[in-house]
Parts: structure tokens; C-alpha cells; sequence
């Protein structure tokens, strides 16, 4: 690559509208990180105020509650299915890299993590998009909403917000739904869609368990206590919004523990 500078490389990758290029972008840097090409560069400009990150004309984006829930005894149904995971993956590609891009001191470890992310969100993609081409459809087809990135937005300022929020609530929820999905789409026989979302399951666990790191380095630096401070961002950012149940054994894993669980459950809708 023409570049040493990671930030610049994230941004690249952040930048593309077309998918396609988006994954090239992706691998490829994830590559020459993996490499030592590139390296955070202290002297890199700061980053831009946060805006919409590059993505493609369609899907259409609408408020949460007008994206339709589908049956999964069609074809169209799970086809519908599929797209919304694949846009969650699409916007988790984006989440990665602006992670990369918008943080800056931190160790190295950091930007590897969230480079690594964005390499497996973009292999998730790629999976789930050959399945809806499968099932005759292409991303863009079906409707979508923008909650991912509305986040994002709201904690571009705020390292531990952004860690906390992202990957410990957003994403977090795709270990909770996730099992059962699989389980709905056993009924019907769907073991193609199947086969992906146990990957995806599998994968994303370590995902939610980088944010769980990262939140816990920044409330060390700043002196906070974890729980407590992922409870009070909870309530300043999302209200009474935070829905469960909770795979326990799953968030376990990513780093959370029984005692911050048991408090997620009493203020769960």
C-alpha cells in the first residue's frame, strides 16, 4: 500500500461506497498490518468529524420500527432475514474501521483488534451475501435501519462510550438473537442460512470480548469503575431501551460477569 499510516488506510476502507471495494479495502489492510506495513501514525491528521460512512445507494434506510418482520416459512422471508444480518455485518465493517480511525494512543493491540474485526465482519458479509444470492436476492433489496452507525455517531467523541455501547449492547444483542434464529430456521430446514449464522455466533463472541477490553483499558486510564460507569452510559445514552434476555454462556465469554448480567437483567424491558 502507498501508505504506512493505518489511520488513512481505515479511513480508505471507512470511505468505500461500493461493497466490493469495501471488502478489497479491508482484506488488504488487514494484511499489511498483519505484514508491519502499516502502523498508527502520531503525526496522521485528526480525524474528521463524524458523518455517514461510505456505503451504497441501497438499501433504503428507515426508522426501526418500519422495517417489516418476516415470516421464515417462504423464501422471501428468510431472504429477508439474511439481509438484515447482512446489513448489521455491513455496518459492523464500518464500526471496526472507524474505531481504528477516530481513536487515537492507543497500544497496538487496540488496532489490531478492531482490524481483525473489521476483516471477520467483511468475511461475514461476504458468506451471508453469496447466501441472498442463493435465495435470489442482492444486499439493497429489502428495506434496513441505521441504528448501528446512529450510535456510533452519538459516541464519537467518547472512547469508553463508544466500546461500552457498541460492541457490549449493539452488537451483544446478535448473541442473544442469534440461537434463536438457528433454531427457527431448523424448523424449516434452512441449513445453508443455518451453517453461516453459527460462524457468525462463534466469531462474534470474541468481537463483543475486544469491546469488553477496550471499555475496561479506558476506565482504568480514567480511573472509573467498569460496572458502574457501563450502567450510568447505559442510562445517559439509551434510557430504558435495553432489551433482553441475555445468552448468559455467550457474554460470559466476551468478558462480561454474573453480577453486571443479573443488573442488565433488572433493567431489561
Amino acid at each position: 500500500m502507498s501508505t504506512q499510516d493505518l489511520h488513512a488506510a481505515a479511513k480508505r476502507c471507512l470511505d468505500a461506497t461500493d461493497p466490493a471495494e469495501k471488502l478489497r479495502l479491508t482484506h488488504a489492510t488487514w494484511q499489511a498490518l498483519q505484514a508491519g506495513e502499516l502502523q498508527p501514525d502520531p503525526n496522521s491528521p485528526p480525524p474528521e468529524p463524524i458523518g455517514s460512512p461510505g456505503r451504497p445507494e441501497r438499501p433504503h434506510l428507515v426508522p426501526q420500527r418500519q422495517v417489516p418482520h418476516r415470516g421464515l416459512g417462504s423464501a422471501e422471508g428468510r431472504a429477508g432475514l439474511v439481509h438484515a444480518v447482512a446489513h448489521i455485518e455491513f455496518n459492523a465493517i464500518n464500526l471496526a474501521w472507524d474505531a481504528v480511525y477516530r481513536f487515537r494512543d492507543k497500544p497496538g493491540a487496540y488496532y489490531r483488534d478492531w482490524a481483525g474485526c473489521a476483516h471477520d465482519e467483511a468475511r461475514h458479509f461476504a458468506l451471508l451475501t453469496g447466501r441472498l444470492a442463493e435465495l435470489g436476492h442482492v444486499y439493497g433489496d429489502f428495506d434496513a435501519h441505521n441504528g448501528l452507525w446512529e450510535m456510533a455517531e452519538k459516541t464519537a467523541l467518547y472512547d469508553t462510550a463508544r466500546m461500552a455501547l457498541v460492541p457490549r449492547v449493539l452488537e451483544a444483542r446478535g448473541l442473544d438473537v442469534t440461537p434463536g434464529m438457528i433454531e427457527r430456521l431448523r424448523c424449516v430446514g434452512d441449513e445453508g442460512t443455518i451453517a453461516i449464522l453459527e460462524v457468525i455466533l462463534r466469531e462474534e463472541v470474541a468481537h463483543v470480548a475486544a469491546g469488553t477490553r477496550w471499555f475496561r483499558w479506558c476506565c482504568e486510564r480514567d480511573g472509573l469503575d467498569p460496572r458502574e460507569t457501563f450502567l450510568d452510559l447505559l442510562r445517559d445514552y439509551m434510557g430504558r431501551t435495553l432489551r433482553g434476555p441475555f445468552n448468559r454462556p455467550a457474554r460470559i465469554e466476551a468478558g462480561f460477569d454474573e453480577e453486571e448480567l443479573d443488573r442488565l437483567t433488572m433493567l431489561a424491558l
